[in-house]
């Protein structure tokens, strides 16, 4: 198992340790979950159930087709 040092301000630092003990596990593993949860490149099951949930939402092929204009885009 690698061992990684992270710097954390003071407060960060706080708020980890204080999710950490809400959640009952050691700081490492509070932000090893967390880091498996975001690098895993899939959507959380919540927004997977979403799918489906707007039957008269258009197929991306249809809004693909429109002849409609975009509207002018500002720079960010």
């Amino acid at each position: 198992m690698g061992q990684v040092t992270v710097y954390l301000d003071d407060e960060t630092e706080e708020k980890a340790r204080a999710a950490a003990r809400a959640e009952g596990v050691p700081l490492s593993r509070w932000v090893a979950e967390r880091i498996q949860r975001r690098a895993r490149g899939e959507w959380p099951e919540a927004v997977r159930a979403l799918a489906g949930a707007w039957p008269d939402l258009p197929s991306a092929e249809r809004i693909r087709k429109s002849k409609a204009r975009d509207i002018a885009r500002g720079r960010v």
